[in-house]
């Protein structure tokens, strides 16, 4: 185990792994997700009836196991890298186990695909068959390039009236950026924190457990999850049960609401393109692209780390564009004249 790493206090492997991504930091989602592959993992190397401990095993059993996802169970190439990254942090961070075979594992590599992307009219369609919270949640996403979590988690102290700002914290890979404010979308923000703010009085007064903050920044400063400026721009109607610290809660409001209703809208506004949240930041970027916007704002508004993660959006643009004239219309030129 590294040096600067404490000890496990668990005894039982999945506790183990909770406990030590916990203790990284790592979210929810992806401790969940972890600890799935992990157990599936642990269940299938039993399949002989045998259970054994992962540290028994060795790499002609986790080159099978991911066989066995890519031709039985025909995985996509991203489940089968997450697979794959659960088994590593088992080995590397909970065992302790320096393996260099892992190092050798060859992970499938992902097709690199241009992204649907919705015109401009597609969506104000799409936007006018919306209404309340997900709908501004909609115009939100779509308006400053956040991704779905992003406009989730969204906290009071984040958004800036005064210069239309807003401060994404602990985005993708740990990095926080800023985004525009929609102007035309300031009036309805502010209704939306005076609901917030209703929401965050009456939880005061019903003495209820203060939101989620990040890693133990509680520990710390114990009441900081009670203030203002922590709350959730986009609280949950209802409270929840936080599966960490068994505290009864406010969470954001929950993604599947918005997920619901824009499917719902693509459905009356009679589009048929594969849409769903994420093509509401892939139609920012393109706009933004075809207004003229360089490059490198539109990679600092998305928060990409590369820029070639950002040219995807280029050549949505050339394919939309149309620019390179078809030999067919040459022909048809010829023959008119």
């Amino acid at each position: 185990m590294k040096p600067d790493i404490p000890p496990l206090q668990s005894t039982r492997v999945l506790d183990q792994l909770r406990e030590r991504i916990r203790y990284m930091h790592y979210s929810l989602s992806t401790e969940q997700v972890y600890v799935y592959w992990v157990r599936f993992f642990i269940r299938w190397s039993a399949r002989s009836g045998q259970m054994r401990h992962p540290r028994d095993l060795g790499a002609p059993d986790v080159e099978a196991f991911l066989s066995m996802l890519a031709t039985e169970r025909k995985v996509s190439a991203s489940t089968h890298n997450q697979a794959l990254s659960a088994v590593l942090f088992l080995y590397r961070e909970v065992l302790g186990i320096a393996l260099p075979w892992l190092d050798n594992i060859n992970r499938p590599t992902q097709k690199r695909r241009i992204p649907s992307v919705l015109t401009k009219d597609e969506v104000a369609g799409l936007l006018a068959h919306m209404d309340g919270q997900t709908a501004l949640l909609a115009r939100l996403l779509y308006g400053t390039g956040m991704r779905l979590m992003e406009g989730m988690r969204l906290r009071i102290k984040d958004v800036d009236f005064d210069r239309h700002v807003i401060i994404v914290r602990e985005a993708k890979g740990g990095k926080d950026r800023v985004v525009m404010m929609p102007r035309s979308l300031a009036p309805a923000l502010r209704l939306q924190l005076l609901a917030s703010r209703a929401q965050w009085e009456a939880d005061r007064q019903a003495q209820r457990g203060g939101v989620e903050t990040p890693h133990a920044l509680e520990q710390k400063y114990p009441k900081v999850g009670h203030t203002w400026g922590w709350f959730w721009m986009f609280p949950s109607p209802t409270l929840s049960i936080d599966p960490r610290s068994g505290v009864e809660r406010r969470h954001h409001l929950y993604e599947d609401r918005l997920q619901r209703s824009l499917k719902k809208a693509v459905v009356l506004a009679g589009i048929h393109k594969p849409v769903s949240v994420h093509t509401l930041r892939h139609s920012f970027a393109t706009h933004l692209l075809q207004a003229g916007t360089d490059i490198r704002t539109v990679q600092e508004l998305l928060g990409h780390s590369d820029v070639s993660t950002t040219m995807i959006y280029t050549h949505v643009l050339k394919v939309a564009a149309g620019g390179t004239a078809s030999p067919l219309d040459a022909l048809a030129l010829n023959a008119m004249h």
